[in-house]
């Protein structure tokens, strides 16, 4: 389905499932951790799991969790990109757009500083296997990457256990024993659904940083816009989430007889939901292949909707307005150093490289 009326109503339909039999896991990932590691995660179940779960996974985005988590947004940004003002180039992805994100999550679920870059590439190969089809060359890696994380984790829980502290672990280790016993999570639905915010909390963010860059270097009147007006950020911030959805697409499994666009689409079917064409409908957006900084009303779908509408979204738009935000106040000017490189995907907006000047 591509077009917006379509794609905005089926993400809230009922009708629809994000719970895969294990065939389709096998298919589409292969043999090894991945397959149950989607039978366990919030992404991929439905009511009531889904609900006992997404319960439990929002001790992470709390306002007072978010509060205390944008200054450390704000001083991470800074660290990351001071040094490149002194150079005049950055790679965007490379030096902004992945150690960010990561960063990030490791200091929510409260993963210590030192093992931060032993963390890294685990998070970055584990976004291979939420592909819609993990390529063969992929899976591999993807399943290593489950393997790992689930072990790391696995051992940070039980460190917890026995010393509480204030991270996502420790929050969600007090919010389970509050649980009624038949609403509790088992060990390893813990560990994986912390593992899965490494998908999660990585992955939309680094691709709409990398992507938010590229558009202000391909746009820049829109640039020069937001730097004469900054309090446009957080619409900037919108539209480079429409423009460019860091997801492009997403499916569902049909689980009764659906009316789509005049037709009768059967129970054991799977649709594939096109957020990024639907993000570009010219019924719904004017003139919807113009970047448009100060673009209002904005309901892209870049976020998904419904009950599974994405968890971290807030968290994803306090990093990309705090990214974008210091390159606007601090680089006199932002040109592309080199040819901007995007990375092969069907699922992700994802980029290689995106070479910066700032002037």
């Amino acid at each position: 389905m591509s077009r917006y009326d379509d794609v905005a109503p089926l993400l809230r339909d009922r009708r629809l499932s994000h719970e895969y039999p294990e065939e389709y896991h096998e298919f589409s990932t292969g043999e090894g951790p991945a397959q149950s590691f989607f039978q366990r995660i919030l992404l991929d179940r439905d009511a009531p799991d889904h609900t006992r779960l997404r319960r439990l996974m929002a001790q992470a985005f709390s306002p007072r969790l978010l509060q205390r988590m944008h200054g450390y947004i704000e001083r991470r940004v800074d660290e990351l990109l001071r040094p490149a003002l002194d150079r005049g180039t950055f790679d965007a992805v490379t030096e902004l757009a992945f150690p960010l994100p990561v960063s990030v999550v490791c200091e929510l679920v409260g993963i210590p500083p030192v093992d931060r870059d032993l963390v890294r590439p685990y998070a970055i190969d584990l976004a291979k296997a939420f592909a819609l089809y993990v390529p063969e060359e992929d899976r591999a890696a993807a399943h290593r990457a489950v393997a790992w994380l689930r072990e790391y984790i696995g051992a940070l829980l039980r460190e917890r256990r026995a010393s509480l502290g204030d991270d996502l672990l420790s929050r969600m280790i007090v919010a389970e024993d509050s649980e009624r016993p038949g609403d509790r999570l088992t060990a390893e639905e813990i560990v994986d659904n912390t593992v899965f915010l490494f998908f999660a909390g990585f992955e939309t963010t680094t691709n709409l940083i990398a992507t938010g860059v590229a558009a202000l270097l391909g746009h820049p009147g829109e640039a020069a816009r937001l730097r004469r007006e900054p309090g446009l950020l957080p619409a900037a911030v919108e539209e480079f989430l429409r423009f460019d959805a860091p997801i492009q697409a997403t499916a569902r499994l049909v689980r009764e007889p659906v009316e789509v666009c005049g037709r009768t689409v059967r129970a054991g079917r799977v649709l594939v939901l096109l957020l990024g064409s639907a993000n570009h409908d010219e019924r719904r957006f004017a003139d919807p292949e113009r970047l448009d900084v100060g673009r209002t009303p904005n309901p892209h779908l870049s976020f998904g909707g419904g009950s599974h509408h994405c968890l971290g979204a807030h968290l994803a738009r306090i990093e990309g307005q705090a990214a974008i935000g210091w390159l606007l106040r601090h680089a006199p000017v932002l040109e592309a150093a080199d040819e901007v490189v995007r990375r092969p995907s069907v699922t992700f907006r994802t980029f290689r490289s995106v070479p910066v000047a700032l002037g």
